[in-house]
């Protein structure tokens, strides 16, 4: 189990970052709705390099604290910093990509507008666009669809859209909000790839996730959250892998215990 402050690298290292070294450090954060604590007293730091998986049942508040690490919401008191800033800061968001768990685009444009459209409300250089945009859809398997109207899209094509909106500004910090959902086989493994190949690059990735195969596959860590707290934080490696412990029997079990 983990405090939340040590964290490991792509290849297993225990680290222990200053708050500038982390890509996102969450310190004893809690976050109300009314009287109802949706995220109670969470810690937990990610580094650059690494992806973590953040799981939990519906409502356990992962959305939430997706929400504070990206500057949607704030916290009602704790701390929530990336790269050792403010969240809502313009320069900090520059480095973030993010995709929803269910976005709604403008039915009309097609991918490659859709790239474009964003790519202009971010700033970014239209020759830079332009380029990122054949290799983004090329990566998430949309180049023979590029200019084939979204609303003629499947719900694992227009979720592929959306990893490939959230991959347009080369984001060194990637949260995503249940990002299989809706992705046949093979586009889940080729998606599985390209977060593995971004960890290489140093590229810090967060997600929120009901499929716990997946996780297993492909985090460093997890944390697991239930009723807003967070019940269980630890290394992939310790619990995989040995016939007798794998992810989904932690879950179910860690679930259970925390009643």
């Amino acid at each position: 189990m983990n405090d939340g402050n040590t964290v490991l690298g792509s290849k297993g290292q225990r680290q222990s970052p200053s708050t500038g070294d982390c890509a996102v450090r969450i310190e004893g954060v809690v976050r109300e709705f009314g009287s109802v604590k949706a995220v109670d007293g969470l810690s937990l730091a990610l580094a650059p390099g690494e992806i973590m998986g953040f799981l939990g049942t519906n409502g356990a508040g992962k959305t939430t604290t997706i929400k504070m690490i990206i500057g949607l919401l704030r916290p009602s008191a704790g701390k929530v910093s990336v790269f050792g800033g403010d969240p809502s800061d313009p320069a900090v968001r520059a480095r973030v990509g993010y995709m929803p768990e269910v976005a709604t685009y403008y039915p009309y444009l097609n991918a490659r507008e859709l790239l474009a459209f964003y790519g202009g409300i971010c700033g970014l250089d239209v020759k830079l666009v332009k380029a990122r945009t054949d290799e983004l859809l090329e990566s998430v398997g949309l180049s023979e669809a590029a200019k084939r109207p979204l609303k003629t899209y499947s719900k694992g094509m227009l979720q592929r859209a959306g990893i490939a909106q959230a991959l347009l500004n080369d984001p060194d910090l990637l949260v995503l909000d249940e990002p299989f959902t809706g992705l046949d086989p093979l586009a889940r493994i080729h998606f599985r790839e390209l977060l593995r190949s971004l960890r290489e690059k140093g590229k810090a990735v967060f997600f929120s996730s009901h499929e716990l195969g997946e996780t297993e596959l492909l985090c460093d860590r997890v944390a697991i959250m239930k009723h807003g707290h967070c019940v269980y934080q630890g290394a992939v490696k310790d619990l995989a892998g040995d016939g007798g412990s794998n992810l989904e029997r932690l879950f179910l079990k860690t679930l259970e215990e925390a009643k």
